[in-house]
């Protein structure tokens, strides 16, 4: 599977290899890091392909933002997070209905605007963490 990766895209490659080095020795709140750093990176790789017409990239990075946000929604904890939890529940889906709404068009504000949102939250998970 990475000869086949590598022949298409060696980045990709790079950095898949890299995701999943970091993630098998991290922690929860580290695998949390971690997926605000990919999904922040895939909205940034949308807006991109939307901007240069590419809309294979497009479809690709807008599945993964999606999943990511999915995957985020699926680790809060409702009964210790409370209204925390709750509220990034609301994000997330907030986040995801425009992405899919977004990704039909040719604008690519929207992924950037979502980018900057969970950049925010993100950086703020970082703090939190002392890293």
């Amino acid at each position: 599977m990475y000869a086949t990766t590598l022949g298409r895209d060696p980045e990709a490659m790079y950095r898949q290899i890299d995701v999943v080095g970091r993630a098998g020795g991290a922690d929860g709140p580290a695998l949390v890091q971690l997926l605000y750093e990919e999904l922040v990176r895939a909205l940034r790789s949308v807006a991109w392909a939307v901007e240069h017409r590419n809309l294979t990239m497009r479809s690709v990075k807008v599945t993964r933002a999606t999943a990511i946000l999915f995957a985020l929604e699926a680790g809060l904890d409702f009964d210790a997070g409370g209204d925390v939890a709750k509220t990034l529940a609301r994000v997330y889906a907030g986040a995801r209905k425009t992405i899919i709404d977004a990704s039909i068009g040719l604008d690519p504000a929207p992924f950037r605007d979502v980018a900057d949102t969970l950049e925010e939250i993100a950086e703020a998970w970082r703090t939190v963490r002392g890293r």
